[in-house]
Parts: C-alpha cells; structure tokens; sequence
C-alpha cells in the first residue's frame, strides 16, 4: 500500500448483502496493525476504511460517514497529538479511540501519558499497543453504545 493511501473493505459489505453495517476508519502509518484491525474487525461484522498515516485519514473524513475512527497517536507527518486533536475537531460526534505503543528508551525517567494526554484532546477510549483483539472489541462496543448527540454527522465533519 503506498503510503498515504485510502483502502475501502468491500468485501464484508457485499458478503453480507447489508449496507447497514458500522463504519470504522482505521487510520495508523504501520501496515501490519492497520491488516490485523481490519481483518478481526471484518470477522465481527465491521465496514472498515484504512488510511495510512494522518493526512489520508483525513482525506477519508472528509468523503466518507464513519460511526468510529481508531487513531494511532505517533505517525509521521502528524506532530504527535496533532493527529487527535484535528481528527476530534473535524468530527467531533464521532468516537476516537486513541491507539499508541510508544515506548520510551530511557526508562529511568518518568514516562509522559501519552493516553491521557489524548483523552483530554477529546479521545472517547486510548488504547495501548499491543492489545488484544477483545480489548479492540470492548472499546468500539463501549464507545458506540455511548449516546451521542444528534446531529447529521456529515454536517458536522464538513463545519470542521
């Protein structure tokens, strides 16, 4: 995939014969996290979009409804948590969950909360890398059961 490219999962949606199913975009600069998310979130009856890295993510906000994106905190082109903050205000009724596995090499000296940091910059649930498939399946699970305000989501992703 090069890189800052936009992949659609078709093949769930025209399995099911259903239009109806949740829409996530996945938006991460590593290929491997992106195949395995989208593989197990296909498997549980997700449309999934990819974006490879920041700027195709949002690329894809702008022409496409999502009902949840997953956001990696640290890809290039991004500035660290430039990626949450812009993709919360672009569509903020829509759930980010916030995913990172940054690690520090100096581990003498306290270690920042990257997590934190996106939940204040309005991530729904932060994930840390790795994690399990069902530690995948309870965030989205949680964040979509979350009621959220009712308004046309395109609408708002096109004020942003």
């Amino acid at each position: 995939m090069p890189h800052g490219s936009i992949v659609e999962s078709p093949e769930r949606e025209a399995q099911s014969g259903r239009d109806d199913l949740r829409h996530i975009l996945v938006v991460d600069d590593d290929p491997m996290v992106c195949m395995a998310i989208e593989v197990y979130l296909q498997r549980n009856n997700f449309r999934v979009t990819i974006a490879e890295g920041g700027e195709a993510g949002l690329r894809a906000l702008e022409h496409k409804q999502f009902d949840l994106m997953i956001i990696d905190i640290f890809m290039p082109h991004m500035r660290g948590f430039e990626s949450i903050r812009i993709f919360h205000e672009r569509a903020p009724v829509i759930p980010l969950i916030a995913m990172s596995g940054y690690a520090f090499a100096n581990l003498d000296s306290p270690a920042p909360d990257f997590l934190r940091m996106a939940l204040e910059l309005g991530a729904a649930r932060c994930l840390r890398k790795p994690f399990t498939p069902h530690a995948l399946l309870a965030a989205i699970d949680d964040c979509l059961a979350e009621p959220r305000p009712r308004s046309d989501i395109a609408t708002a992703v096109q004020l942003g």
